[in-house]
């Protein structure tokens, strides 16, 4: 229905809409001024009164207020923990663990670093979920020898100082990755790839490490490395096979190697014990050839004396000495059978009965041999026979 039809009375549309309009804003402060004066203020209807009301309402607000926001700058830092304060963004302190204050924000605000979580970084490889996937842009590295190897790094770190992990480097963690790779790659650069493979693990690694840490300090990234690991080296897949045969080889030889020191700690104290032994009947020997030379000297001294004074008789009784040794160890008897010749033969009966018995069975009578008239035979058969009765008599 248009507004000038007839019954309308013709009111304007942008004229007086009474109270459908929206509300005065001077209204709407004039309400709440009125209301907090009706909770602060006692309700008094008196407007002086109401203005101090309000006011006083108002300080309580802003005091409420501003005990919350100092109270809000109360934290608790953990004992793994370090919180490093900042003032509109500039850094002002770190705090350790225990309560602490700051001004409240916007002025101040704390950043928490949990300095004792250990963090890990991998190169050449990403260990997720059970199963390790290579990275070939990160593990393959050229040796001194210019030949490519396949390694696989891992580094434990911590933080060390909170404000220089923050504000020094921008993005530490990545920084330190770069910086593992760059120190490996060097250390690789400096050893043949025979080194690397053999005994790189275990003199590589401390090198890296120290390597590693001097990089980190010098640009201040407030990281330390805890532990630095090459859980791999190989060579790449197209010559695994050609260096599996290499280090085979490498191994039989120091198999053999301590086998053949074994064998040699084995026999060389054997041998050194028949050596010993050896030396020791020598000397035995020498000391009794010795001892027997002396013995002969001594004897042939007393015989010379004796012969200087009786040479005839001295010569008489060395002869017969020497005659009895020689035919003692004979078989044949021989006697005086001349006809004026009173000799009485003797048979060594005592050789029969004891250990000789054998060689004097063996004696044959039947080949005696006679000397008639001989004086040496003669002289013999006397010396034998006066022998003879001395043993007899003994």
């Amino acid at each position: 229905m248009a507004w000038n039809e007839p019954g309308k009375g013709e009111k304007d549309p942008w004229g007086n809409r009474g109270n459908d309009g929206p509300p005065d804003l001077d209204d709407v402060i004039r309400n709440v001024q009125r209301k907090l004066s009706g909770i602060f203020g006692g309700g008094s209807s008196d407007n002086n009164d109401s203005s101090g009301g309000g006011t006083l309402g108002l300080g309580l607000i802003f005091l409420v207020i501003f005990i919350v926001w100092l109270v809000s700058g109360f934290y608790i830092i953990d004992p793994a923990e370090r919180g490093v304060v900042l003032r509109f963004s500039a850094y002002q302190q770190t705090t350790g663990p225990g309560p602490h204050w700051h001004i409240p924000y916007p002025v101040e605000r704390v950043e928490v670093v949990n300095v004792e979580e250990s963090r890990t970084a991998e190169i050449g490889f990403r260990s997720t979920a059970g199963r390790s996937g290579n990275i070939a842009s990160e593990s393959l590295m050229l040796t001194k020898d210019e030949n490519i190897i396949e390694m696989k790094v891992e580094v434990q770190y911590r933080v060390d100082d909170a404000a220089d992990y923050l504000f020094n480097v921008e993005n530490p963690d990545l920084t330190l990755r770069q910086m593992t790779e760059s120190a490996v790659r060097e250390v690789v650069g400096q050893t043949s790839m025979d080194e690397v493979i053999k005994s790189g693990r275990a003199d590589m690694a401390p090198r890296a490490k120290i390597l590693l840490q001097q990089l980190l300090t010098d640009y201040g990234t407030g990281l330390f490395v805890t532990s630095f690991n090459i859980p791999d080296i190989q060579p790449p897949s197209q010559v695994q096979a050609a260096f599996a045969d290499v280090v085979n080889a490498s191994a039989d030889k120091e198999r053999m190697k301590n086998e053949a020191e074994a064998h040699a700690n084995q026999i060389v104290p054997k041998a050194r014990g028949a050596a010993f032994r050896v030396i020791q009947e020598a000397e035995a020997y020498k000391s009794q050839i010795l001892a027997k030379a002396q013995g002969e000297t001594s004897r042939f001294l007393q015989v010379m004396k004796e012969y200087e004074k009786a040479p005839d008789i001295t010569r008489e009784r060395m002869y017969l000495d020497t005659m009895e040794s020689v035919y003692s160890n004979s078989q044949k008897v021989m006697v005086d059978v001349s006809k004026d010749s009173s000799n009485v033969l003797y048979l060594p009966l005592d050789r029969l009965r004891g250990g000789n018995a054998s060689s004097a069975a063996r004696l044959d009578l039947t080949n005696l041999t006679t000397y008639p008239g001989s004086d040496s035979t003669s002289s013999t058969s006397s010396s034998a026979r006066d022998n003879a009765r001395s043993r007899g008599g003994r």
